[in-house]
């Protein structure tokens, strides 16, 4: 089936070797902001598919986000957005790759003007999605572009029908409630803590960051957490996904997610963990599983502070 493109135009503005993972402390440095974040919880009846990134991206990722949606057939909306230019059309990449893994009912959305994000002409094709994919670039072009308007709602009414909003690298960090590297004109993704920091709020109470392991970026949630203590962080790395549903999600692809959690520490003063796939996580008590293992692999976590 043709791609019925909806574009706007506007002005353009491991394998690695893992050991186990230890790291000093830091102290936390509250802020009214990060003592009043509200604990993770599910997205209501829908599902979200966060993914650390790639190029390409492995097509059972897609597969993935496709089934959730509710099969090949399901109206599934791509947002190219991040990628930051003025106008998409029927060869961009993505497109391509969600028909190779199937699906057949697919549209183009995107604008860099949050007015005309905000109109109900734009939305339209939102109001009847199962299925939303948001590709990676740089999140802040998300973050001005969609942030408060009624795009917003209408991706928040996708999850509250029971849909699936997914996306990878930027369209990753921006369904947290803090969003890491997001400055604008900052392409690599090199300021952690930019000028857009507030993310969709899909899953709230947490952060999430992208490429953690292919880049070496395991260590930088660590200052985000400093200055937001009660958050969760959650680092993806490349090819490696979480499905969220209900309150717990499952690791799937083929590397690691970091887990890093103020409230728990690897003895004597290791701050994240891992979790492979298969792997389960649940977001209310904080608590990871690996329902595959003969032995629970977790249990040298301990509270923060604890022996």
């Amino acid at each position: 089936m043709p791609v019925r493109p909806f574009i706007t135009i506007c002005p353009a503005p491991l394998p690695l070797v893992l050991a186990v993972v230890l790291c000093l402390s830091v102290p936390p440095l509250a802020t009214a902001e990060s003592e009043t974040q509200a604990p993770p919880v599910a997205p209501g009846p829908g599902s979200l598919v966060l993914i650390g990134g790639g190029s390409p991206l492995d097509e059972g990722l897609f597969r993935k986000v496709i089934e959730l949606a509710g099969g090949p057939d399901a109206p599934i909306v791509i947002i190219p957005t991040a990628g930051g230019a003025a106008t998409y059309d029927e060869n961009f990449r993505g497109l391509a790759q969600f028909r190779q893994a199937g699906a057949r009912n697919l549209q183009l959305l995107h604008t860099l003007d949050r007015h005309i994000a905000d109109s109900e002409a734009f939305v339209a094709p939102l109001k009847t999605a199962r299925g939303v994919f948001l590709f990676g670039g740089t999140n802040a072009y998300l973050a001005e572009a969609y942030i408060g308007t009624r795009t917003h709602d209408a991706l928040r009414d996708v999850l509250r029908r029971g849909g699936v909003v997914a996306g990878s690298s930027a369209g990753a960090e921006i369904q947290g409630s803090f969003m890491p590297r997001g400055q604008t004109g900052d392409e690599n993704g090199t300021v952690l803590i930019g000028d857009h920091t507030t993310g969709f709020g899909f899953l709230p109470g947490t952060a999430v960051d992208a490429h953690v392991l292919v880049l070496n970026r395991h260590f930088d949630m660590l200052e985000i957490l400093r200055r937001n203590p009660s958050l969760l962080g959650i680092g993806l790395d490349e090819q490696t996904a979480i499905v969220v549903r209900g309150q717990e999600f499952e690791v799937m692809g083929r590397s690691y997610v970091a887990i890093y959690d103020p409230r728990r520490r690897i003895p004597p003063d290791g701050t994240f963990y891992f979790l492979r796939p298969g792997d389960r996580f649940n977001l209310q008590t904080r608590e990871p599983s690996r329902p595959s293992a003969p032995t629970p692999p977790f249990t040298r976590l301990r509270p923060a502070g604890g022996h």
